[in-house]
Order: C-alpha cells, then sequence, then structure tokens
C-alpha cells in the first residue's frame, strides 16, 4: 500500500472521529437532561429491582443503574440532583378515588374524622353564622362508627335531624356521608324539596323514618337522589377545583389519577380546563351517567382525548350495591346487626347490563362498584354472560371489580379465571375493620371480607387507591394498611391477609398502570418509560412499618419536570 492510500485512510479515520466528536458535543440530546443520583431506587421492574441513580431525557427514563454508570453520562447541560440516599419511587397511581369529590372538599365542610354528631353540629353552625339565611350549606365525610359518643337522639345506629335542624332554622343543609352512600338533610331542606311523611321510599334507597312515618334526616342510598334537586345548586368552579385537586395528588406522590367515576358535563368541563392550562398529573376518568347520556357523547369524548397522555377516558363506572357502613352493601345474608335487610341493589341488573354494552362498543373497561358477596357474584356473573355472549376473552378486556370487599370463597377465583382486576382500597380495611364483624358476624368477615392474600394467591391482580374523598388521599394510608391490617383501635384487622410491601408497591404502581391499559409506558422505572418518580423523605420499602404513614414527598416529578416539592 503506498505511503499517498495509508495517508487518505489516517485523514478518513480523523474525519471521522472528528465527526463523531463534533456531533456527540453539538447534540445536547444525546446526554441526559436529569440525573438523580445518591438514592435507594426501587424500580418494580423485576430485571433490575433496586438502582442508585437514573437518567431523564425529553421526559423518558432513558438508563437506571449505579451511581458511577449513571454519572458518566452527564452532559454540559444536565441537571445533577443528589437524593441523599433517600428512597426513589415509581410516581403512585391512584387506581381508585374521585378527582371533583378531592377538589371540592375543600370548597364545603370537610367533616372527616369528627369525633361526634355535636362536632357536625358546631361545624354546620359556624357555616350559618357566615352565611345569608337561604344560602345552601354543604358537606360531606362523616361517618357514625367514627364517634366515640352516641348523639343523644338516634334511629337505630343515625342521628336525628333534630339538633342540626336547631342551628340551621333559616338555611337547607345537606351533608354527604364519608362513603358516599347517604345524604343528611335538615329540616329546611326537607322542607324546601317538600319531602314529607307521604314521600315514598325509591327503588334501592330507604328514607330513615321516625316511628310515626316523618323523615328522621338521613337518606339511605338512592333516596339521596330526592335530595339533588337542591344539592345540584351547589356548583363551584371546575378550574378551582381541578388545580385544588391536581395540586393535592402531587404534593402526596400521585402522578396518575384514577377518577372513578364522573357525569359527561363534568368531563367536559374538566376537558376545557385542561385545554386552556393542561395538567400537571395525568387523569384517567370513568364516565358514569345515564345510559342514553354516555351513549351520545362517548365517541365526542373519545375522540376529542384520544392519544392525550394527561388526560383520558378510559371506563364506564356503575354500582350494582352500596356501603357496608351504611347496611347499603348487597349481601347474600341479612346483616348480623340488622337482620332485616340484605342491603340494597342499587342499579338494576339490565342497566349494568347496558353499561357492559356500550364498554364493548367503544372499547372501554366497564367498572362496577361491589361491596357485599351478593353484588360481587352478580356483578362476576354478568361479565361472565356478557364474555359469553360476544366471544370476547375476559383478560383482554382487563374489566374491573371497584372495592371487592366482600367476596363468598366460592368467588374468589372467579377474579383471575375471568381476568377481573380487583381494585381494592388497602385503607378500607382498617378504618372499617372496627365495626365489620359487629355488622357481618366474626365469621363472614374472616372468610371473605378484605381478603388480599386470597385473591393474590388465587392468581387475581389487585390495584391499590384510597376511594378520597370517602378516605384521605395519602397513599401512605393505604399503603400502611396493605401491609400491617393494623386498625386505629390498635388491633389488627386478620393479619393473615396483609401483603408484603413489594406487593403493596406493585399494587399502587405497575399493576395500576396495568388497570389502565398503561403499563407500557407507567408503573416501573424501567428505560423508555416516561419519568414519573417521587423521591421520599423516609424509606417505606424497609425499616419500622409503625413510621410509614408519616412519609411524605420530597420531590414529585411528572414526565421529568419537578411539579412538586417540599418546603
Amino acid at each position: 500500500m503506498t505511503n499517498f492510500s495509508l495517508c487518505r485512510i489516517f485523514l478518513w479515520i480523523l474525519f471521522i472521529s472528528s465527526f463523531t466528536f463534533l456531533f456527540s458535543c453539538s447534540s445536547p440530546d444525546q446526554s441526559p437532561d436529569l440525573i438523580i443520583t445518591n438514592a435507594h431506587i426501587v424500580t418494580v421492574d423485576e430485571s433490575l429491582p433496586e438502582a442508585e441513580a437514573l437518567a431523564v431525557r425529553n421526559g423518558i427514563i432513558i438508563a437506571v443503574g449505579d451511581a458511577g454508570s449513571i454519572s458518566e453520562m452527564a452532559g454540559r447541560d444536565t441537571e445533577i440532583i443528589d437524593a441523599g440516599g433517600r428512597l426513589l419511587t415509581p410516581g403512585f397511581i391512584d387506581a381508585h378515588a374521585h378527582f371533583w369529590g378531592v377538589g371540592s372538599l375543600r370548597l364545603q365542610l370537610d367533616l372527616l374524622g369528627k369525633p361526634s354528631w355535636q362536632s357536625i353540629v358546631d361545624a354546620v353552625a359556624a357555616a350559618v353564622e357566615q352565611a345569608e339565611p337561604g344560602d345552601l350549606i354543604v358537606g360531606r365525610g362523616w361517618h357514625q362508627n367514627d364517634w366515640l359518643e352516641a348523639p343523644a337522639r338516634m334511629i337505630g345506629d343515625l342521628p336525628h335531624h333534630e339538633k342540626l335542624s336547631a342551628v340551621s332554622p333559616n338555611n337547607p343543609v345537606i351533608l354527604t356521608h364519608a362513603s358516599g352512600h347517604m345524604t343528611f338533610a335538615n329540616a329546611y331542606a326537607m322542607q324546601v324539596l317538600g319531602i314529607t311523611s307521604d314521600t315514598a321510599d325509591p327503588a334501592g334507597g330507604e328514607i330513615v323514618r321516625e316511628v310515626n312515618g316523618d323523615p328522621a334526616g338521613p337518606f339511605r342510598q338512592r333516596a339521596s337522589n330526592l335530595l339533588a334537586p337542591l344539592r345540584n345548586n351547589w356548583e363551584p368552579d371546575m378550574a378551582e377545583v381541578v388545580r385544588m385537586a391536581e395540586r393535592e395528588a402531587l404534593g402526596l406522590g400521585i402522578t396518575t389519577f384514577g377518577d372513578a367515576g364522573t357525569p359527561v358535563h363534568h368531563i367536559r368541563e374538566m376537558m376545557r380546563v385542561h385545554r386552556e392550562d393542561p395538567l400537571m398529573v395525568r387523569l384517567h376518568l370513568m364516565v358514569r351517567d345515564r345510559t342514553e347520556v354516555m351513549t351520545e357523547a362517548l365517541p365526542e369524548l373519545a375522540g376529542a382525548i384520544e392519544g392525550d397522555p394527561f388526560f383520558r377516558v378510559s371506563g364506564i363506572k356503575r354500582a350494582i350495591d352500596g356501603a357496608l357502613g351504611t347496611h347499603g352493601a348487597w349481601m347474600l345474608e341479612p346483616y348480623a346487626d340488622n337482620p332485616g335487610t340484605t342491603g340494597f341493589n342499587t342499579t338494576p341488573l339490565e342497566t349494568i347490563r347496558e353499561a357492559g354494552e356500550l364498554a364493548l362498543e367503544h372499547g372501554l373497561q366497564l367498572a362496577v362498584h361491589a361491596i357485599g358477596d351478593r353484588g360481587n357474584r352478580e356483578a362476576l356473573d354478568l361479565y361472565e354472560a356478557l364474555f359469553e355472549e360476544h366471544g370476547v376473552y375476559g383478560p383482554y378486556l382487563r374489566w374491573r371489580i371497584e372495592h371487592a370487599q366482600n367476596l363468598h370463597p366460592d368467588d374468589v377465583p372467579r377474579f383471575s379465571q375471568l381476568g377481573v382486576i380487583a381494585s381494592m382500597q388497602g385503607v378500607h380495611a382498617t378504618s372499617d375493620g372496627p365495626w365489620v364483624a359487629q355488622r357481618i358476624s366474626e365469621a363472614r368477615a374472616q372468610r371473605g371480607a378484605y381478603v388480599w392474600r386470597t385473591l393474590l394467591d388465587s392468581g387475581a391482580v389487585i390495584i391499590n387507591g384510597t376511594d378520597a374523598p370517602v378516605e384521605r388521599l395519602n397513599p401512605m394510608h393505604s399503603f400502611h394498611s396493605s401491609v400491617t391490617r393494623l386498625m386505629p383501635t390498635g388491633d389488627v384487622f386478620f393479619s393473615e391477609q396483609v401483603m408484603t410491601r413489594e406487593e403493596a408497591l406493585r399494587s399502587y404502581t405497575l399493576d395500576s398502570a396495568y388497570g389502565i391499559f398503561r403499563e407500557h409506558d407507567l408503573g416501573s422505572l424501567t428505560p423508555g418509560k416516561l419519568a414519573d418518580f417521587v423521591v421520599w423523605d423516609g424509606d417505606f420499602m424497609r425499616g419500622d412499618a409503625d413510621a410509614i404513614r408519616d412519609i411524605l414527598p420530597v420531590m414529585t416529578f411528572v414526565g421529568g419536570e419537578l411539579v412538586f416539592e417540599a418546603e
């Protein structure tokens, strides 16, 4: 080979090397925008369960590994954050909460955790002092099982309206039960609505009455609809509701919010707010409305938001029964503490079937609220029948049962057999636990109430959440309940049903992503997925379980952007 040829080869190699060097230096796309290092990273990715650092570019995770290797990827403009050895996990996905409910709770009387009926009466009295005569006063969150002392006048286990009406003689008052399945009205509200002893109980509901037939104040289940003409007059500004819910979620480490049922008109308003000022939390909505309204609206809603990574309608919601706390859950046997009832079928089965047909037509999930063991059995029967009639494979559809709180043992294996997801909320077991055995008997509670371990061992997928504002939105409350089953009384609610910490984290991340068909881009810290993650001020994956409830985020990232930082 001539010297000239060797020279040409050398110059060509030099040119290529120079080009490569210039390209890597002049292309910021090739280095991370962000590196988080010195962290205890729990990835929820079986191929690399733990790591020390991760790198993000253009909102996507590009690398996860040891601190040294990731640090070598840094470029001139890379932001590097030292996590100080703190826990870093995927962003939490609350699989079942109520977006409008969380935001609007801040704009009404917050009665969650009030220790007595008197404390609720006092809160209403204070609101009346600030109101004009005739103004509607609304609140949410009361639960008779939380009270440390019984009201002076009761109808069964519920208060009479007498004391409430005495402090609000010129203002209608409507207070929603913590479960959302019962409503309380004062005398003025019932007078305005014309509700008297002659008002009939609607199907699927009950007006709680005095012995003489006069309404006592509580309205169970669908009887609450009698109050809707007045209750619906309270309509807070949607932008304010959305921003309050968004702020609370991100501040608690929730990067994806699974909304469990919103009417069409609220979805349209939320969509408007999102278009004007895009959301920072990823919102997946279930539509819950009359069949004819959904039939008209679903093509518009699905088309308007197709492919939006922050705003999607992904399911249809129906409720087959009520809540255990109001004796509304539909049971196979009578309640132990109220043997005259087995609860309520709150939505006709044919209406739920129509929702299933709509879901199949539009490629959406069907999610049925079912708490009682009969409610769950009827929902599973309906799902199975629709799958067979339409020749569809259940696991492909990922239909869900919301709550699945009380199951007959024969129905537990049907979840995995049909591919039905059990959407359960860990915190419900421990907040309900102190009174569940009294309500349905010790034996029935042990065999079928909140049986997470039994379901997991049968092959079912459990996705976790809070059901806020039924409970507080804080995911650490549900996580703690999931791994300890520790009740406020200090007792443990059937410890054999606990999850491991790894299972609880997965139920709140990767499995919850599966529950909304987003396990391909959310739920684990895997290269190629969206960079949604949280740095925490304590490590709930190891150490003292008693400390879990108090752990909070230090930083929350969505798509690689810092959207919350603790002060």
